[in-house]
């Protein structure tokens, strides 16, 4: 498999990760579909998404089955108030498309936020940067690499 940004970067910093490849020919690459073709929970799969206020992205990485909570996406970010990056906008401002944006090796290093709860886990699963094909690992390895920080990031039930 042709290696992706995202993994030759960890494979320049020296960061172990697993692959995790799916087929994608059936069109459903959504963030819950993608952990049951893989063989992961959802709770350990992430989904990224980008957000912006005004010209400035935010990268959020999120568990796949959850919702972004946008007041606490926007408070983690310290602006007043947040909004998703149009799809057409998401290759321009990060290199990746839908489905297979990583939160690792965008254009730009964004502010970025992940969902407290991966903190607790072993490991975590995002995007490689391609439909297709995921990587698993530390969270801890994944937050230090993107200067991420943990936070509430998703909607609560109510």
């Amino acid at each position: 498999m042709n290696k992706t940004n995202a993994m030759r970067i960890l494979d320049a910093r020296k960061i172990s990760y697993t692959i995790h490849s799916y087929d994608n020919e059936d069109g459903l690459i959504h963030g819950t579909a993608v952990a049951e073709k893989i063989g992961l929970p959802p709770e350990v799969v992430f989904k990224t998404l980008v957000a912006h206020s005004g010209p400035q992205p935010y990268v959020y990485v999120i568990p796949v089955a959850e919702e972004l909570d946008l007041k606490r996406a926007a408070r983690a970010a310290g602006v007043k108030k947040i909004e998703l990056l149009s799809l057409k906008d998401l290759l321009k401002h990060t290199g990746y498309v839908r489905g297979g944006c990583s939160p690792v090796g965008m254009k730009k290093l964004y502010p970025t936020f992940i969902h407290s709860s991966a903190a607790e886990l072993e490991t975590i699963a995002v995007s490689a940067g391609r439909i297709g094909v995921q990587m698993e690992l530390e969270p801890k390895l994944l937050a230090e690499e993107v200067s991420a920080v943990f936070t509430e990031l998703i909607k609560e039930e109510v």
